[in-house]
């Protein structure tokens, strides 16, 4: 035990633990806009897989991470469009079709993987910000110090683009007419509706945000991974719509609830690796994530109040 409470064991644990919370983070982000307005949308690990899928797949093909990103982006907006339709414009049962698209993505993904791929072929991992010339360069004095350089330089753009989303996302909820638009909705879609708001519009907009971000998880996921497998998120869209949950539906408590399951997740797989785990435990360790979900859902199911029209479809008749 005493081998992990080093400063260098516990700087790249940190540094592991941040590119691990990227995929939640980027997925409850958007997953908080939506709840939002309103709409619970329980597709996010499908959306995740499909995306994920696409992006690996475009990098296996043009080895091209920025089309990786566009594609996962696309895919997410796609399946957006569908949950909204169904849910916005058909009033469908709001957990319903979002069980409808997870039990998609998942089928569909792994039919793609193994019609197009069929055996784990590894990808070009997407680089850190050490590795690129402009910035690397700039910073290496930096890069080379034991304890900031796994900690500010050891990660990829997206994973900044993640962190940066977390004020961003704030703004747009809190300090714009937009995202008033999705509280209001969220709140009192009759009231909204009678001041001249429109609540499929708005709803219809906020899932696709928040689709599309789930796609770029799953991209993200994938592309940090290097690779793709069946279930490659094992329930990471799940453990996200909790984590809306967790922080209240506030990002910064969305983000820090991210921050921890990454932190577990490094933890667990460094203790493994340094052989403080036995190798008959590691599978109970690996359901830390599932079992933080479980008190955390408990404990704060009595203590904070949603959207009160959060899963509640709406209807002028």
């Amino acid at each position: 035990m005493s081998e992990f409470f080093t400063i260098s064991v516990l700087a790249a644990t940190l540094g592991t633990a941040i590119r691990f919370a990227v995929p939640y983070l980027l997925a409850a982000l958007g997953e908080t806009i939506g709840q939002r307005s309103g709409v619970l949308n329980l597709g996010v690990d499908g959306t995740m897989l499909l995306g994920g899928f696409g992006a690996y797949y475009a990098v296996l093909k043009t080895d091209s991470h920025s089309l990786g990103i566009l594609v996962g982006l696309g895919v997410g907006l796609l399946m957006g469009v569908v949950y909204a339709y169904v849910t916005v414009f058909l009033d469908a049962k709001q957990g319903i079709s979002g069980i409808g698209i997870y039990l998609f993505g998942l089928g569909f993904s792994d039919l793609l993987f193994q019609e197009l791929v069929g055996t784990p072929l590894p990808i070009r991992p997407l680089p850190t910000l050490d590795k690129l010339p402009v910035v690397g360069g700039l910073f290496e004095p930096l890069v080379e110090i034991e304890v900031i350089g796994p900690l500010l330089f050891d990660h990829n753009l997206l994973t900044y683009l993640a962190f940066l989303l977390v004020p961003a996302v704030t703004w747009l909820l809190m300090k714009t007419t937009f995202g008033m638009n999705v509280r209001a909705v969220g709140e009192n879609p009759q009231a909204a509706d009678s001041l001249g708001v429109s609540v499929a519009k708005t709803r219809f907009i906020a899932i696709l945000m928040g689709s599309t971000l789930a796609g770029v998880a799953g991209a993200t996921l994938s592309m940090q991974l290097a690779i793709f497998q069946h279930n490659l998120t094992n329930g990471i869209g799940f453990i996200a719509v909790a984590l809306v949950y967790f922080g209240a539906w506030r990002p910064r408590w969305v983000m820090a609830g991210a921050l921890l399951y990454g932190l577990v997740t490094a933890t667990r797989i460094r203790w493994q690796s340094l052989g403080i785990i036995p190798q008959g435990a590691s599978d109970v360790a690996a359901m830390a994530p599932a079992i933080i979900t479980i008190l955390a859902l408990v404990l704060l199911a009595s203590r904070v109040r949603g959207p009160a029209a959060l899963t509640k479809p709406f209807s002028r008749h």
